[in-house]
């Protein structure tokens, strides 16, 4: 057992070449998902999409399990936003043939596995100069591209028939970016109460999201790395000092490859 446990920690946790690949294989994984997700959210249930939501209920668990077997810290696992996310999509998975109500548009939320994984960020940050030049814009692209199917899914299931299928689902995705970004055409709008509330919740929340990618594409570019003295986590690209303490950094770069 303790030689099971370890090697699942070097899996989830090593440096070694296996290990990162055994976590990219994970994001692919994740990646699938939320695809089958979006792509069956507007499909009737059937017995084969049944059985494949059980699966993957079942998969995503083992993962979760691992996760937490491993952990020095538990507690702190399961607060994270990832974690917390995973949970919801494996009740929304096995417990859907029990319950009469559509969870479905909560597994989108998946999406926040693919980018917040702690391990994963560590892993682009060390490998990706790109990631680490553009890792604000990355995540507030993927924290809006879950937002928008999130709720696009929600805006399904609260105003549109199971039987309006595919159409249904694009009018949901149509009338939550024209919302979202205030356009207000007007042609597709919500009656109820709730409807109405759902309406204004997203327009405060889609500006704010649109706001921090547009600040995180236009603002200046900096490069995460912690100041060993002070702590400051931004600098310049070709920071050689600390602005802040005046430390020396030793930022990595990919160097000059100019003749």
């Amino acid at each position: 057992m303790e030689e099971l446990h370890r090697t699942i920690r070097l899996l989830y946790t090593g440096q070694s070449q296996r290990a990162r690949r055994f976590r990219y294989g994970l994001i692919v994984f994740d990646a699938l998902t939320v695809v089958y997700f979006i792509a069956t959210a507007a499909l009737p249930t059937t017995p084969v999409t049944t059985a494949l939501n059980t699966g993957l209920g079942l998969l995503i668990a083992l993962d979760l399990a691992a996760r937490f077997w491993i952990s020095d810290n538990p507690r702190r696992e399961l607060m994270r936003i990832y974690t917390i996310a995973d949970l919801i999509v494996v009740l929304t998975l096995l417990l859907a043939p029990l319950v009469t109500a559509n969870f479905a548009f909560l597994r989108v939320l998946r999406g926040l596995r693919l980018i917040h994984a702690y391990q994963l960020l560590r892993d682009l940050r060390r490998e990706s100069l790109f990631f680490r030049r553009h890792e604000d814009a990355i995540l507030a692209v993927v924290n809006l591209f879950v937002f928008i199917f999130v709720t696009a899914s929600f805006v399904f299931v609260l105003a549109f028939d199971e039987e309006a299928g595919i159409p249904g689902y694009v009018d949901a995705l149509y009338f939550t970016v024209a919302t979202l970004t205030t356009t207000g055409f007007g042609d597709i709008t919500m009656t109820t109460t709730g409807g109405k509330l759902l309406s204004v919740f997203i327009m405060v929340v889609g500006v704010a999201l649109f706001v921090q990618l547009a600040r995180a594409i236009f603002q200046p570019s900096k490069i995460r790395h912690k100041c060993p003295k002070c702590g400051l986590n931004r600098h310049d690209t070709d920071a050689v000092h600390c602005k802040h303490c005046g430390e020396p950094l030793m930022i990595e770069t990919e160097g000059d490859t100019g003749t």
